[in-house]
């Protein structure tokens, strides 16, 4: 697999990912089957009993884990995620790093370990992606279906 594929499409992905810029995560590196993304913690990331919010675990998890999937060059889309959070953490910063275990012809089984600042494992878990070609999405999305 080529950097070069990974880190175009990377970029791709990054100049649609409202939801990520939003809250704050960024790409801090990605290569063929790998991603880690970054959380610098803020007062909006957490939840109200002042640790970071379950669901920006969850939607950081899933971009790091899509990016490492889209690092082939094709497209993909969340099928299934399984998340067993551990700790959390208050203040400073989080990495959430993705790894293809498997790629096949239509879905992609990606692990994905959220560690803390001292290096302990916040949250751990699976996501699978399931590869879709672009024309077909693009028609049902024009239909209104997804």
């Amino acid at each position: 697999m080529d950097s070069d594929i990974a880190e175009r499409k990377a970029q791709e992905l990054s100049g649609g990912n409202a939801f990520a810029v939003f809250n704050h995560l960024e790409v801090e590196h990605v290569e063929p089957d790998y991603a880690v993304f970054r959380l610098e913690i803020r007062p909006e990331s957490k939840n109200p009993f002042g640790f970071v919010h379950g669901g920006l675990l969850a939607g950081m998890a899933d971009n790091a884990a899509g990016y490492a999937a889209h690092s082939d060059g094709r497209t993909y889309v969340t099928q299934a995620t399984h998340l067993t959070f551990i700790h959390n953490q208050a203040e400073g910063v989080i990495h959430c790093s993705g790894r293809v275990l498997h790629r096949g012809k239509t879905t992609c089984l990606v692990r994905v370990d959220i560690t803390g600042e001292d290096g302990a494992l916040l949250a751990t878990g699976e996501l699978v992606y399931f590869c879709v070609d672009p024309d077909e999405l693009e028609k049902r999305a024009e239909e209104g279906k997804t």
